[in-house]
């Protein structure tokens, strides 16, 4: 049974997202609640969920502030929060989220999101996805800062870092040909069964090629892996 952490400040939100995974079929297990990322750290490492819903405006430190640490636990990590906005969006995922919901989405997207991160899939619509990776490459955004906060200002107004995830055209190795059309896709926000479908190859093929694909890209999700394919692919 897949195991989640809730990590919201409304403990009404809590209560009914709780809802929506334990009546789900097949259901979920919540096995720990927190209200600060703070809190989320220290249950995530005590309990080892699979999958956080992780808000991203909390007392003290903003959920974006806790992503990397969490994903350390062995946890994915999905933004559940009420803002939409490009900025929030491409922070998150910046930061290293597996994927992003708001918190009106429909109980089956919950679902079917939470389900699909386990299956290492990030959880994003194509049309998102697209829309997401468009805006990076326009402005080149650094997504959260260093301290982890939610930026104040949109990040075409910031400087571009050299050291935000994602963003570096470096490669440990050259990727393969292979590689490449996994990538390709992966960024056009296919999952890994749709991917297997279209190269004619095997699931577990394609999720050999992602993981070998993230570590020559140095970056920790697929969603990340796809951003740097959005500005650097025509030049890998």
């Amino acid at each position: 049974m897949t195991t989640v952490l809730l990590a919201d400040d409304h403990a009404a939100i809590r209560a009914g997202v709780r809802m929506i995974l334990e009546t789900a079929t097949p259901p979920c297990q919540v096995v720990a609640e927190a209200c600060t990322a703070q809190q989320a750290l220290q249950l995530a490492g005590e309990h080892h969920p699979d999958v956080v819903l992780l808000d991203i405006r909390m007392p003290g430190n903003s959920g974006l502030s806790a992503i990397d640490d969490l994903r350390k636990t062995g946890a994915a990590v999905i933004m559940l929060t009420s803002f939409a906005l490009d900025e929030y969006v491409l922070a998150a995922l910046e930061a290293g989220a597996d994927g992003f919901l708001v918190k009106s989405a429909e109980p089956a997207e919950i679902i079917n999101a939470v389900h699909g991160v386990t299956r290492g899939d990030a959880v994003l619509s194509p049309a998102v996805m697209r829309t997401v990776i468009d805006r990076a490459v326009r402005t080149g955004a650094p997504g959260a800062s260093s301290s982890g906060g939610i930026p104040a200002t949109p990040p075409h107004d910031q400087p571009d870092s050299p050291h935000h995830a994602g963003d570096s055209p470096t490669l440990l190795e050259p990727l393969t040909r292979r590689e490449e059309d996994v990538l390709r896709l992966l960024a056009e926000g296919h999952s890994n069964q749709e991917i297997a479908k279209n190269l004619v190859v095997a699931e577990s093929t394609v999720k050999t090629h992602v993981s070998h694909t993230l570590a020559k890209l140095q970056v920790s999700s697929r969603v990340q892996a796809a951003l740097w394919w959005g500005r650097h692919g025509e030049r890998a």
